[in-house]
């Protein structure tokens, strides 16, 4: 017999022996162990699908990014608005730059529609920019029309754009009738992509229109584009400041070097106005790709959390196995196979059970990221890529990462399993005597992980990912489960003596859990790994939701509101004036109309832009008081005579240190000093994840010059019917040659609606992740219970010589499983509620810079809890019924 510390090599007799036992066990044992390759499975499929969808997604709009951007070493823009286009010339004539490409960027909504034809070129052009400017009453657009879609224009000046932008030349279709060379410059033409031709279902000839603020732009379609990603509209660049009353301005200034220039030497030539930023066309990709991180982050974290559950899974179906098997290892052990050998054998099941799991894990994580792009666009509901439908993108390094995550978990829960197999003794296993000997856990290990976690939510993020604060959630996970088996000895012992010696089968069943509680850890740490699991996704995402609803109640005061731009990056293109919301405000039935102007802020190159929000504020206790119309979070600081007042949302005191009392320089005028401003308040906002700063409107305007408006705010009288206010509206609109329809109005009910729906689509991800967790623990509790009730026939026979019936037997057992599910359910209760601490005060605030209130959803965490405790009697009662009858007299005869 070879010596218990050598183990064998692979390549030996030995080991290709240990690892055929374990394939035929595989093999004749399917149904078993089909249960773990499952919850092996689920967790690498769900994290391979989440990081194949955000890593295509990322992919999609980085490449979008570089085929509107081109090939330029540098851009210039605005911290706040358009550039002035007098920059122009004075970079396009430094020595250092081989092509300067001013470029306007907008975005806005098209639709087809059927427009007389104009025949020649002269036709094309006839109008010029009267005919683009006039309003629908003397230029009608001949119906029908298409829905609007979603368009990203991009004006250009052709004859310098094709060094730097390739794929934005247009391609002219000159073989159509009208459409020549000089249509390349009609300033009432665009080219399309093929995204936008597909979705608004047109081809060169045809007619489309833009929106630009309350009107439809005719133009004509001349072209094609071969930038990809979303749908792009190319125009002449004086043709798209023209149409949307942009004259003298830009968005930005791509910059292509000469060869050897650096862009710093540049820079420092230039000595650019104030409020005029540079950074180089990867940052974009870069700044979203920071914004995201977070979020992506979080989802793969939650979906390895199928794996941490599937590890428990497979500890338990190994536990089952071994105690089946018992006699086998005795044998095997009789014959000469050694402790470490038999550990080795446990464990080849288990990285079988993990290999398995895991190739399937891929290919299904495969297929569920190809259907997830298709229907989600790789949006997974963040909403940080929009318009973009990206492509799969299989990487094998991360297959191999996440297929080696899914052994490694597997082989992580059999390592007990094997332990027990290892520490068997053969002589005694093979009468059937009781289970293998297990190593008790230092009972200082568990307080120690506990205290341990609880310190690591007091680290700071790092790199902007709560890195301490998944590793405090795993040391309390692991703490608390290791905490078990003292736990149940303290619970158990609480309860009264008076009724247990009445009733001598619920004595026995109290009795054997408290006093036998280390081998019965493994089905109360399952219902407490899952539980607890459950419990803290559960509270974090009721909380979550709570917070949002409360949140909407104070940030949508007004009864109505109205808007033309689905988003902020319409503001330039899609905006409103103070003459319409001075008629709407004077119309019967409205009491008070405000308007909202939102425009981007770049207040540091390496940070997206945060949003800036224009609107009356006033003072005392009225109704656009700070206290009243903003969710704050801390009390109003008096205002600072000389500086402008800002009121900055929680994400600017990560991000920038706002906090109320601090300063901050704003750069609201391109070529102008930045204001500095006087950080009054800190207000919630879960809108907006890179920021948001709130500043008075009369400052705002004073100090831009800028008196556009994107929202508009209504209040109404008791008695006003919003139908018919609305439809007021739109003929308000009318009489000033604007075209009402395109006004989108919604009550602070649909609001609610839409965005408390857009958050349970955001969060699918993380109920389907509790339903796998509650999943894999029951099964793991009904393993658990199984394994432990094979292995004590011998007790039930000798019980039933005693004179116990089979029925009161069976009472024992179910009394047992309800006693440990209990305690392990108040357990895997209180655990979770301190891991949805965690999740709720630590990880959210470092991940999205927001805070939110801890809300207990006490029926459904009692319901959750409920569950486990009917489930894990009923399998222990199950259980029970395989184990006693005549083979377990039998089993006591084997002795005599």
């Amino acid at each position: 017999m070879r010596p218990e510390g050598n183990a064998p090599r692979l390549s030996s007799p030995v080991g290709r022996l240990l690892r055929t036992f374990s394939w035929q066990e595989l093999r004749h044992h399917g149904l078993r162990h089909s249960t773990a390759v499952l919850a092996v499975l689920l967790g690498v499929a769900l994290a391979f699908a989440v990081h194949l969808i955000n890593a295509s997604a990322l992919s999609e709009f980085s490449a979008a990014v570089r085929s509107v951007n081109g090939q330029a070493d540098l851009s210039l823009r605005a911290a706040r608005g358009l550039l002035d286009e007098t920059l122009y010339p004075t970079v396009a004539q430094r020595p250092e730059v081989a092509v300067a490409n001013p470029v306007i960027e907008l975005q806005t909504q098209a639709r087809r529609v059927t427009a007389p034809r104009r025949d020649g070129p002269a036709g094309v052009r006839a109008g010029g920019a009267s005919a683009v400017n006039a309003s629908p009453a003397s230029q009608p657009l001949a119906g029908p029309a298409s829905p609007p879609v979603a368009l990203r224009l991009l004006g250009l000046d052709p004859l310098v754009a094709g060094p730097l932008t390739p794929l934005l030349v247009p391609r002219l279709a000159t073989e159509v009738p009208g459409i020549d060379r000089l249509s390349l410059f009609a300033p009432d033409s665009i080219s399309l992509n093929a995204a936008a031709q597909r979705q608004l279902g047109v081809q060169a000839g045809d007619a489309i229109a833009l929106q630009a603020g309350l009107r439809w732009v005719p133009l004509r379609v001349v072209g094609t584009v071969s930038a990809g990603g979303g749908p792009i509209g190319v125009m002449d660049l004086a043709g798209a400041q023209d149409t949307f009353g942009l004259h003298g301005q830009l968005s930005r200034l791509d910059v292509q070097l000469q060869g050897g220039a650096q862009p710093e030497a540049l820079l420092k030539a230039l000595a650019l106005p104030p409020g005029v930023i540079a950074d180089s066309p990867d940052a974009a990709t870069q700044r979203v790709s920071n914004v995201s991180r977070a979020y992506r982050v979080n989802l793969t974290v939650l979906a390895l959390v199928a794996l941490f559950t599937g590890a428990f899974l497979v500890f338990s179906i190994l536990a089952l196995s071994v105690a089946k098997r018992q006699q086998q290892f005795a044998l095997l052990g009789v014959l000469g196979l050694s402790g470490r050998e038999r550990l080795q054998l446990v464990l080849w099941e288990s990285a079988a059970i993990g290999l398995l799991g895991s190739v399937l894990g891929l290919a299904v994580g495969t297929g569920l990221a190809a259907t997830a792009l298709k229907l989600l666009a790789g949006d997974l509901g963040g909403g940080y890529f929009p318009g973009i439908a990206p492509s799969l993108q299989w990487s094998p390094w991360a297959a191999l990462l996440y297929g080696a995550l899914g052994v490694v978990a597997a082989i992580v829960g059999g390592l007990l399993p094997a332990r027990a197999a290892q520490q068997l003794a053969p002589a005694q296993a093979l009468k059937g005597l009781g289970d293998a000997p297990s190593g008790r856990t230092q009972q200082w290990f568990g307080p120690l992980l506990l205290i341990t976690g609880v310190g690591l939510t007091q680290l700071p993020a790092v790199g902007g990912l709560p890195l301490f604060a998944y590793l405090a959630v795993v040391a309390l996970l692991v703490g608390g489960i290791a905490c078990v088996p003292s736990a149940v000895g303290a619970l158990l012992s609480l309860w009264p003596r008076a009724p247990l010696a009445r009733h001598a089968a619920l004595m026995l069943s109290v009795e054997r859990a408290r006093r036998m509680r280390h081998t019965a850890t493994v089905a109360t740490a399952g219902v407490v790994a899952s539980l607890s699991l459950s419990v803290a996704l559960t509270v974090m995402v009721t909380s979550f939701r709570g917070s949002v609803t409360q949140w909407l109640d104070v940030v949508l005061p007004a009864d109505l509101y109205a808007r033309t731009a689905k988003s902020s990056s319409g503001a330039e293109a899609m905006h409103l004036d103070h003459r319409f919301l001075n008629a709407i405000a004077a119309l019967p039935g409205v009491q008070r109309a405000t308007g909202i102007r939102v425009s981007s802020l770049s207040l540091r190159p390496d940070q997206p832009a945060v949003a800036l929000l224009a609107r009356p504020i006033g003072e005392g206790t009225g109704d656009d008081a700070p206290g009243r119309s903003l969710p704050l979070v801390s009390d109003a600081i008096p205002a600072r005579p000389g500086l402008v007042s800002i009121y900055v949302s929680e994400a600017m005191v990560d991000l920038y240190d706002a906090r109320p009392g601090t300063t901050l320089q704003l750069p609201l005028q391109a070529g102008q000093p930045p204001v500095t401003a006087w950080v009054r308040a800190v207000w919630r906002d879960y809108a907006r994840q890179q920021g948001a700063i709130v500043i008075g409107e009369a400052d705002y305007q004073r100090l831009t010059g800028d008196t556009g408006l994107n929202d508009l705010a209504l209040h109404l009288a008791p008695e006003a019917r919003t139908a018919d206010l609305q439809a007021a509206i739109r003929a308000t609109a009318a009489a000033q040659g604007l075209d009402g329809a395109l006004l989108e109005f919604a009550e602070p009910r649909e609001i609610r609606q839409t965005t408390l729906r857009i958050f349970d689509r955001s969060f699918a991800v993380t109920y389907w992740l509790q339903a796998v967790a509650i999943g894999i623990g029951l099964f793991g509790v009904a393993a658990s219970f199984s394994a432990q009730v094979l292995a004590r026939r011998k007790e039930f026979g000798l019980l039933g010589h005693l004179g116990f019936t089979r029925r009161q037997i069976l009472g024992i057992v179910a009394g047992e499983g309800a006693a440990l599910t209990s305690v392990g359910a108040l357990l895997g209760l209180a655990l979770g509620i301190a891991v949805s601490m965690v999740l709720v005060h630590v990880v959210n605030p470092q991940s999205f810079h927001w805070t939110m209130d801890l809300l207990l959803p006490w029926p459904r965490l009692a319901a959750l809890c409920a569950s486990v405790v009917v489930a894990g009697t009923l399998t222990a009662l199950v259980a029970g019924r395989t184990a006693v009858g005549r083979d377990a007299v039998l089993a006591v005869k084997e002795d005599w």
